[in-house]
């Protein structure tokens, strides 16, 4: 069995045996609202720990305009493609000391050490005895990164804020950095448990606006320090470098810029996994119009050589590979034509049913890339499609000039529905996909897959 088999199978019995598998692209979480994705590899496998957006229950006094948080999912993959969601893994409800009247369990992050896993999460604690709240961050300790996860009684002595991150070094020392109006950190002890030092502001960052969300990662003996930060109106991801996890950090450049539809807050994470840097992060793809319900997305990430970060485009096509032969999503588009083709939900009253590419230009075009055919002999495609015309696409490889691999025609009608057509030659390996429209009539596509 070749490893790219392998790696599939192994997709398929994880699905069996521990969740759902979830496949897509950008955003890459497609049945639920997903937040401030940590990111690590645990046993050579991707995992991302979000954060879990819901609507505001009724009856419950909470304000319908804010965030709304209950409890946490993790996820898992092997190639960025296919993600398994391994169920809750912690609610709101779980630790005595949590005011659950609040849903408010925020940005996470989980690590592992000597074999234990620790997962880090912030909360409202309950008022206490002169009636007094405010964040705090707890702790819930599993034997394996999808659990079962038991919360500690107590949240972390001495912490009061948000946005919890740890980072180990090379030598053992961990390090819990966090956020509440400044960006804190404070060493953690063995435990990983308990406060090891006196939580100490970093200095020399931003005064002007709200900076949330660290994220501490090493690479050539260079610590970075990035965090989201209003700069004007919207978060834009941001970075300073030094060469200890305490800093002094140095104010560097921007990793993301603010969204260009006005999504309020990001919230990221960055590792490596198999030789490649990814940037994890979200938008509010799935909410348009209400910037509190966001989703997951996951981008590469590139240095210079002088170790500064590449500033990060964010794609709705994402990374991985699509296979040929599943449904291949051709509204996460890399490129498009100037004018021609437009991208709307299939039903705007239910998002997670995705999106639709329509065509209502002659020429007009989408590019797709990176669809791996394999060994097999594609010999030809299904479009699920409607034109209430008529309509003929083109499918072509690399670009829109590109050679032509099949001709659909697509029948009068008001309904999706799937349609087949030959591939003038058998396909192998991996190939960017050109969608063309040849006449003007214009036609909807929900999905292609070969077969």
């Amino acid at each position: 069995m070749t490893a790219k088999k392998s790696l599939v199978v192994l997709c398929m019995l994880i699905t069996i045996n521990t969740g759902l598998t979830v496949t897509g692209q950008n955003p890459f979480i497609r049945d639920q609202f997903t937040a401030d994705p940590s990111a690590r590899v645990f046993n050579g496998r991707m995992y991302v720990f979000p954060s879990h957006d819901i609507k505001a229950p009724e009856g419950k006094n909470l304000r319908k305009d804010w965030f709304c948080m209950e409890d946490y999912h993790v996820f898992s993959s092997n190639n960025l493609v296919d993600w398994v969601d391994h169920g809750m893994i912690l609610s709101q409800y779980d630790a005595p000391w949590i005011d659950s009247t609040t849903y408010s369990m925020w940005a996470p992050d989980c690590v592992e050490r000597n074999g234990k896993y620790y997962f880090y999460f912030p909360s409202n604690k309950r008022p206490d005895e002169n009636g007094r709240r405010g964040f705090a961050i707890g702790v819930a300790v599993a034997d394996k990164p999808e659990g079962p996860y038991v919360a500690q009684p107590e949240p972390i002595s001495g912490v009061n804020g948000i946005d919890p991150n740890v980072f180990i070094d090379k030598d053992g020392q961990a390090y819990l950095y966090w956020s509440g109006r400044n960006i804190f950190v404070a060493k953690l002890k063995e435990n990983m448990l308990e406060l090891d030092s006196e939580p100490m502001i970093i200095p020399n960052l931003p005064d002007k606006g709200l900076k949330e969300g660290p994220w501490v990662f090493e690479r050539n003996g260079i610590y970075y320090l990035t965090f989201p930060h209003v700069e004007n109106n919207v978060e834009r991801l941001e970075y300073a470098i030094g060469d200890n996890p305490m800093g002094p950090f140095k104010m560097t450049d921007v990793i993301m810029d603010e969204s260009p539809t006005g999504c309020w807050t990001n919230h990221h994470s960055i590792v490596e996994y198999q030789n490649q840097w990814y940037l994890f992060y979200h938008h509010n793809d799935y909410s348009p119009n209400f910037d509190k319900n966001r989703s997951v997305r996951i981008d590469s990430l590139f240095f210079n050589t002088d170790g500064t970060i590449q500033k990060v485009i964010p794609t709705l096509r994402g990374v991985g590979l699509s296979e040929a032969y599943q449904n291949i999503e051709i509204d996460r588009y890399n490129l498009l034509s100037e004018k021609g083709v437009a991208i709307e939900f299939l039903d705007s009253l239910n998002t997670f049913k995705g999106w639709k590419s329509i065509f209502n230009d002659k020429n007009a075009w989408l590019q797709y890339r990176s669809v791996d055919f394999g060994n097999k002999n594609a010999k030809s495609v299904t479009i699920n499609a409607k034109s209430e015309q008529g309509a003929t696409l083109l499918i072509r490889l690399n670009n829109a000039d590109g050679p032509i691999i099949a001709t659909v025609k697509i029948p009068k009608g008001n309904d999706l529905k799937p349609i087949n057509a030959k591939l003038k030659n058998p396909r192998k390996g991996i190939n960017n996909l050109v969608i063309q429209l040849q006449n003007t009539n214009s036609v909807e596509v929900d999905w292609v897959r070969f077969n």
